[in-house]
Parts: structure tokens; C-alpha cells; sequence
């Protein structure tokens, strides 16, 4: 497995990406779907990953800078058919290093509420993510949960 600073070129991270769009409007209503677009993940404040084994996109994962102190985790994907091969927890862990060469005080999260997303955040909680408030320009949502880590 490795994982790779992604440019967002690649039709394997495309799909990934609309794969990810269409789930989250399966599951939430749109109000409350905060996923990314292709555009918006090429904003010059998200750097973006992608989780590969071999040649085959296993996962993908982005950090955006909400602040010089505070960053938020985005675009947290693996594949419905390539799961529970520990990509998401890599790229979540190289997230959360990339946070912290940054100096960032604090990384956080907006997931959503229903029980599809619990496996996401059993493995944010697993690194020690706890619930907070709504954080940037979020607003309460019960669609919505949003954890933060203190780094």
C-alpha cells in the first residue's frame, strides 16, 4: 500500500470521487451533503491523497486548511468494493501527520448522523477524534456530526 499526493487527473480518482458524491446524496438530503467536487478539491487550500495497491485505487483522502492552527479532514473514500483493507485508516493517519508537520493545533470533521456513517466514525474515534460543535462555516445539522482532535 502506498499513498500518493494526487493531482486529481486520474479517471480511477474520478470515479472514486463520484462514487463518494453519489452515496452521500443517497443518504443525506443535499442541504447536508458537504462531500467535494472535483473543483472544489483542486481549491489551493486542500492538498489531496489517493491509497494504492499495486495499480488498483484503494482509497483517497484530503486535508484542507481552515486556518494556519486548524485543519479539516475531506474526501475520506474507499472504494464499496475494495474495503476493510486499512486504506482509510492510512490515509487518515497520514492525514493526521500532515496536520501535525503543519503545526496545527486541531483537526476536525463533519461526517454524517445516520448509522451507515458509524463505521467512519468508530475509526475517527479509534484515533481519538471526540463530538464537538459545529466548527468554519457549518451550521447544526442533525444530517450532520462533527469531531475534532487536539493535536
Amino acid at each position: 500500500m502506498r499513498i500518493e499526493l494526487d493531482d486529481l487527473s486520474r479517471q480511477e480518482v474520478h470515479a472514486l470521487l463520484q462514487e463518494h458524491l453519489d452515496n452521500m446524496y443517497e443518504l443525506s438530503p443535499p442541504e447536508s451533503v458537504h462531500a467535494l467536487d472535483l473543483s472544489k478539491l483542486r481549491s489551493p487550500d486542500i492538498t489531496f491523497w489517493t491509497v494504492w495497491d499495486e495499480s488498483v485505487l484503494i482509497g483517497c483522502g484530503a486535508l484542507k486548511e481552515l486556518a494556519p492552527t486548524h485543519g479539516e479532514v475531506k474526501s475520506m473514500r474507499t472504494p464499496r468494493s475494495l474495503r476493510r483493507r486499512g486504506a482509510g485508516r492510512a490515509v487518515l493517519a497520514h492525514i493526521v501527520a500532515e496536520a501535525r508537520s503543519r503545526g496545527y493545533r486541531r483537526l476536525s470533521l463533519e461526517t454524517g448522523s445516520n448509522e451507515a456513517f458509524r463505521p467512519a466514525q468508530k475509526l475517527y474515534e479509534s484515533f481519538g477524534f471526540t463530538y464537538c460543535g459545529p466548527f468554519g462555516d457549518y451550521k447544526p445539522d442533525p444530517n450532520s456530526v462533527f469531531m475534532t482532535l487536539e493535536l
